[in-house]
């Protein structure tokens, strides 16, 4: 049966077919999560990624995992909070659809995503969740491969968020 989980962790450990970076434009890593990943999935992500000379916000990039449990990267550039009359809630949608058609495309049944545009971007966490909540859930209904959603969240307040966005979503 398809479903949405949200649990709290490190989405560098999670051990499934993919994970998701919230990658900035380069994809030559950066802070966070995006750092983060770079990091535990060694110098061989970074070789990877440069051969597509970046990507727009919204898109998505496959990778193999490398030093990481998950065999696939995922990397999207979500967009940056400017108020929200710049296309923010189209194009954070894009970013979850982008990487769960290029994940469906590769076979994988288990998708772990970070709360992508939440944290430097500043995208608010509420209406973020929300986003997301919504797109994986209406991606899911058509899904070939992908079985379990993953929100892997940082922290208690981002828990809680993703938390209240399914509970709403499922009403």
């Amino acid at each position: 049966m398809k479903k949405i989980e949200i649990i709290r962790g490190d989405i560098t450990k999670f051990d499934g077919d993919a994970i998701v970076n919230a990658a900035n434009t380069t994809l030559m890593g950066g802070g966070g999560v995006d750092g983060a990943i770079h990091r535990a999935a060694g110098p061989a992500l970074y070789a990877a990624c440069e051969k597509f000379n970046g990507c727009p916000t919204g898109e998505a990039r496959l990778t193999l995992g490398f030093n990481l449990p998950a065999k696939y990267v995922i990397h999207t550039p979500g967009p940056v909070w400017h108020g929200g009359q710049h296309q923010e809630a189209t194009l954070l949608a894009n970013s979850y659809r982008h990487s769960l058609e290029l994940g469906d495309q590769y076979g994988c049944q288990t998708i772990a995503f970070p709360s992508i545009s939440t944290g430097v971007y500043a995208y608010p966490l509420k209406q973020a969740a929300q986003v997301a909540i919504q797109t994986i859930s209406e991606f899911l209904k058509t899904a070939k491969h992908v079985q379990v959603v993953t929100m892997v969240c940082f922290d208690a307040v981002t828990l809680k968020a993703y938390q209240d966005a399914l509970n709403d979503y499922q009403k």
